[in-house]
């Protein structure tokens, strides 16, 4: 089964250095290049690393209409936006803040559905000293005046038509975000699928493999679980912690899907069928690329492994 076209034109296919041919020079896996050599100097902000990537030209006004502290480092905002505001998922947004020079980046961890029934989007956002990131972790309150625009090359976008296909979705840290917005629309589309009687586009299966350093790190955990449980033997989830657990018995309900360790090729085996596995990765470039190899060595064709890094 080939890609379906709305699927290829969001993908950024990956070969490792010294595997191939003459697509190593595809202008996507050039700009990664560059981007590492030139982060050895500088930082790169959001607007450098992406400049490429598709952009919508409008840039809409928005609100803070919620905080919650996601964990203890992670907090998410939802945000109310313009009625013409539309994304797909796993796409991000430029963040404009009044009296903050720098643009944020950030991919929305919501799915289109929830911005079609309440108007608005959720972003998850990691502490840190990045200007946008400060700002959301310490002066961002309820009522805040942001404004947004809608970028990115990544994302599930599937027409009715379309041939099913099976996801295989990885996330490292808060590389979940992207793909989180991916499991809940893919869920929204299986839901969809049903109440229309079939009419709808048909969701294959989902599996999420998602690494990050503690249970209390594993983001948006309850609802990735859950959504198995709905979903029986269409969705699954692997969690899994790379360092020792400090709370055992706050970690008690999430732990049958949990383990210790790191994504393995064993892992990545279990859910990949070269004629059907869509695989999206997000996470540090090191983690991208070690499973993109992984994933060929594996047989899965190089324009069925579509990634999205952070920094």
């Amino acid at each position: 089964m080939s890609v379906p076209s709305i699927l290829r034109t969001a993908a950024r296919n990956f070969l490792p250095p010294g595997r191939g041919s003459s697509r190593l020079r595809c202008r996507a896996l050039s700009s990664c290049s560059n981007t590492r050599k030139m982060s050895s100097k500088r930082q790169m902000d959001h607007l450098e690393k992406t400049s490429k990537d598709y952009r919508q030209n409008a840039v809409y006004p928005a609100q803070v209409c919620g905080i919650i502290q996601e964990s203890d480092t992670v907090k998410r905002l939802r945000i109310s936006v313009h009625p013409d505001f539309t994304f797909k998922a796993g796409q991000w947004v430029d963040f404009f803040i009044p009296g903050v020079e720098k643009v944020g980046g950030f991919s929305m961890c919501s799915c289109p559905g929830l911005l079609q029934r309440e108007g608005v989007i959720e972003l998850a956002v990691k502490k840190a000293l990045h200007p946008p990131a400060h700002w959301i972790h310490t002066a961002c309150t309820v009522g805040a005046h942001v404004a947004m625009r809608v970028g990115g090359n990544f994302f599930f976008d599937p027409r009715p038509a379309d041939p099913p296909a099976d996801l295989l979705l990885v996330a490292g840290g808060v590389g979940i975000n992207p793909l989180y917005s991916v499991l809940l629309h893919a869920a929204h589309l299986a839901r969809q699928h049903h109440a229309s009687g079939g009419r709808d586009y048909r969701m294959g299966s989902a599996h999420m493999l998602y690494s990050a350093k503690s249970v209390q790190e594993l983001l948006f955990k309850n609802t990735i679980v859950e959504l198995s449980r709905e979903f029986p033997g269409q969705f699954s989830c692997d969690l899994l912690v790379t360092e020792p657990s400090q709370d055992p018995a706050r970690d008690q309900n999430i732990l049958p899907v949990t383990r210790r360790g790191r994504i393995t090729e064993a892992d990545l085996r279990a859910h990949v069928d070269p004629q059907r596995t869509l695989c999206y990765l997000c996470g540090p470039p090191p983690m991208i690329e070690a499973i993109s190899q992984s994933l060929i060595d594996l047989g899965l064709p190089k324009d069925r492994i579509l990634f999205e890094k952070w920094w």
